[in-house]
């Protein structure tokens, strides 16, 4: 996992919809001729059963796009993400935005990893750049 090539990735959460977070990052990732990976962090949780059904539908979208998809259990997304992104070689990571606004997941990551260029997904499949700087997002 250790990869010299620079890599997209990807974080979803367990759901159906992060789909489209999915095939967003393959277009990045084929754009720039980087390697797409998915990480879903998820709370640790007592009956796994619970979510297998959305997990093996991303990880099935995951697959069909040549991406690796890894699934972790962690209370800190974010501190998971970042050592994540930096084992892959992540040179831009995709994640979705709830509601058209930064979520924490984001702002935190963004300052653990402020060189990685974060772009989030709107639930409209609106592609927008973050930037801490500004503290705002700009179309990307």
């Amino acid at each position: 996992m250790n990869s010299k090539k620079p890599s997209v990735l990807v974080c979803v959460t367990g759901q159906y919809d992060c789909d489209r977070l999915i095939k967003a990052g393959y277009e990045k990732a084929k754009d720039k001729g980087y390697l797409l990976h998915v990480l879903c962090v998820h709370t640790p949780v007592s009956n796994v059963g619970l979510m297998s059904e959305e997990i093996e539908y991303l990880y099935q979208t995951s697959k069909d796009l040549g991406a690796d998809m890894t699934i972790t259990f962690s209370d800190n997304a974010p501190s998971c993400a970042a050592d994540f992104s930096k084992k892959i070689n992540a040179k831009l990571l995709v994640t979705g935005m709830p509601d058209n606004r930064p979520n924490g997941f984001v702002i935190t990551l963004h300052e653990l990893l402020p060189k990685l260029q974060i772009i989030t997904v709107t639930k409209k499949n609106e592609c927008l750049t973050f930037s801490l700087e500004d503290k705002g997002i700009d179309y990307a």
